[in-house]
């Protein structure tokens, strides 16, 4: 199995939520059950079954986190020489030639993305048509409503 590439901040964030899963949430759960199960029969008991399957929602979320921790390839973009190209981590600032409308990105990984805080996937076809460019270069997406031109206005590395 490949690694999939994670930004240092991006795994320091599924660490954050890993140690509140495992140390917080975990032993809140298991005294829920517990305190649910001092009531009586438990085949009709609401408090104990809604406790059970936060249980199995947090234990999932557990082992999710552990496994992509397990197959990420962690990049400290602050450490490569990219020489001003566009690569995964970095921030990139555009300028819609029809538009003329700036627009900032940073290319995360796919468990990081969150386009409402200007976080895109490095395996979206927004972020594969900047791949390898340069600032000053023209990047052509192509998107369900046609091609759209992007001229590269900044390239950093934080």
């Amino acid at each position: 199995m490949s690694k999939t590439p994670l930004t240092k901040k991006g795994a320091q964030s599924l660490k954050d939520e890993l140690d509140i899963l495992k140390n917080v949430k975990r032993p809140r759960i298991t005294q829920d059950i517990a305190v649910a199960r001092e009531h009586g029969d438990l085949k009709e008991n609401a408090e104990y079954h809604a406790a059970r399957e936060e249980q199995g929602l947090v234990e999932a979320r557990v082992r999710d986190i552990e496994s992509k921790l397990g197959n990420a390839q962690v990049i400290d973009i602050s450490t490569l020489n990219a020489n001003g190209k566009v690569v995964f981590g970095c921030t990139v600032e555009l300028e819609n030639i029809a538009t003329e409308e700036a627009i900032t990105y940073r290319i995360v990984g796919e468990d990081e993305a969150d386009i409402k805080n200007n976080l895109i996937s490095y395996a979206s076809p927004f972020a594969k048509a900047l791949i390898g460019k340069e600032e000053g270069d023209v990047a052509e997406v192509r998107a369900p409503g046609g091609i759209t031109e992007y001229e590269i206005i900044g390239v950093s590395y934080e």
